[in-house]
């Protein structure tokens, strides 16, 4: 039996997640800021859920998380780092507050959440760590610049990861998915409290009043589950796994436009070397 510990599961994709992996007979670790709102798990799961209160900003709580699960199920194997939320600012508009905050959540609590378990993963030689990215760090779209940074930092920090960890057994991959219908444009979606009229026409066509995607996106978090579930599974983890056509369909786009750019600008690029 695969124990996961799963972060972010009162919504989305971590509640899909956890629903799948309990269904398919593992155990895990479910948490939320508000432990209450997992809590329904473990009672249709009594034998292999733990349903716990965390914050990925407490560093308290992160141990605690750890060493309770650990205790109870003998140890972590999966850790999926999907705790998160949405941020909308034009980048002079951003607020920065919001900003630390942000990276606090999904980089620095998904570091912590790593060394966390790393320890007892080394020990045993095995282990997955996930870590879930956005689309948004590849298209970088306007009006989402501090939500791509912060999770192109998570895809940065997970390759070189991936490169520390792969001697030792232990795999670490990416999840980079387009838009699913969660509530992460909904609900969970936040902004900056000011609106500059100069970025009307860019950053302010995605802000909440003016976005009309929540609930019209193309993907099934459900499916998104059983793809992460499946890859896990497989033991042949990409360094990025791509969830959704509208996501495949615009990194095509972005690798494509980037190669074009590099070939382009070749000339410049090379004559910088040190003439032989």
């Amino acid at each position: 039996m695969t124990t996961w510990l799963i972060t972010g599961c009162s919504t989305g994709l971590g509640r899909a997640l956890a629903e799948a992996v309990l269904e398919r007979g593992d155990s895990a670790i479910v948490t939320a800021r508000d432990e209450s709102t997992v809590r329904d798990l473990a009672t249709d799961y009594p034998d292999t859920v733990l349903a716990l209160p965390l914050d990925v900003t407490d560093a308290a709580q992160v141990r605690t998380a750890v060493e309770r699960g650990t205790e109870v199920f003998g140890g972590i194997d999966v850790l999926v780092n999907n705790a998160g939320y949405g941020y909308r600012a034009a980048v002079e508009e951003g607020d920065d507050d919001d900003a630390r905050e942000l990276f606090d959540t999904h980089f620095f609590g998904s570091v912590d959440l790593i060394k966390a378990v790393l320890p007892q993963m080394r020990a045993r030689r095995s282990g997955t760590i996930v870590n879930l990215s956005s689309i948004g760090a590849k298209i970088t779209p306007a009006g989402s610049g501090y939500y791509a940074a912060v999770k192109a930092a998570i895809e940065g920090l997970t390759g070189s990861l991936r490169k520390e960890l792969e001697p030792l057994g232990i795999t670490a991959m990416v999840v980079e998915p387009g838009g699913f219908r969660t509530d992460f444009s909904g609900r969970s979606l936040q902004q900056s409290a000011e609106a500059i009229p100069d970025y009307a026409g860019t950053a302010g066509k995605r802000r909440k009043e003016n976005d009309t995607t929540h609930g019209t996106q193309p993907g099934d978090p459900a499916k998104a589950a059983a793809a992460i579930i499946s890859t896990v599974a497989s033991g042949k983890t990409p360094e990025v796994l791509i969830l959704g056509s509208d996501a495949l369909g615009a990194h095509r786009d972005v690798l494509q436009a980037q190669l074009e750019s590099l070939e382009t600008w070749a000339p410049i690029s090379r004559s910088t070397d040190v003439d032989p």
